[in-house]
């Protein structure tokens, strides 16, 4: 049996994948594991052949991975993107900026604690920055699409991230914390164009296949 490879299967193009794999393997048995976070959902073909799908569970629709209403935050030093998508891979509300945070310093002494006090303090107007645009895009897409984020995708840097979730928490959006999530730890200085593949690789079904 070959080595498993893993692809990014966009969730309107899923169930042409599925009827791809059928025709090459011959009949499909499919199984679906609600437990896990995100959910998965595995296929067994009659040669052998398997595919692991990990995706979103949309509530409407438990039996298949279907992305929800998403929001997205992405917070670099160099920049940051937040928006509100909707199921079919709109962008409802976003807003994308750039934000200098300065770099570490090898200096020693006074120096390095200056330069890292003031590196601090750019670090949470940052945060602080990106919190309110997270809360103002929420607002203003949940009001347009008249529905609720049920997911967020998150990415860039782990610890200014975290913080800006944690920020919005205090802000009366706790509710962002309890949703699935997906993670994107490897990405650039968010630009539009940096926002548009985090919301591709966001909703994006995760397929794992292994043929016989």
């Amino acid at each position: 049996m070959n080595a498993p490879r893993l692809v990014e299967v966009a969730p309107e193009r899923l169930d042409g994948w599925v009827e791809r794999f059928s025709t090459a393997h011959g009949e499909v048995f499919r199984s679906c594991d609600r437990g896990t976070s995100p959910s998965s959902w595995e296929l067994a073909a009659a040669d052998g052949s398997w595919a692991r799908l990990t995706g979103w569970q949309e509530a409407e629709d438990p039996s298949w991975p279907r992305p929800p209403v998403l929001l997205v935050v992405l917070v670099r030093r160099g920049g940051y993107a937040v928006a509100l998508v909707s199921e079919a891979g709109e962008l409802v509300a976003h807003k994308v900026g750039t934000r200098h945070v300065q770099s570490r310093t090898a200096a020693g002494g006074w120096s390095q604690q200056r330069y890292a006090r003031r590196r601090g303090n750019q670090a949470d107007a940052l945060v602080e920055a990106v919190a309110g645009h997270g809360a103002r895009v929420l607002e203003e897409g949940e009001t347009r699409l008249g529905r609720r984020a049920a997911g967020l995708v998150l990415g860039g840097d782990r610890s200014l991230a975290g913080q800006t979730l944690d920020m919005l928490a205090a802000g009366n959006l706790r509710r962002v914390l309890e949703v699935p999530r997906r993670e994107l730890w490897d990405l650039p200085d968010p630009r539009r164009a940096v926002l548009d593949d985090a919301v591709r690789s966001g909703r994006a079904v995760r397929v794992e296949v292994r043929n016989a």
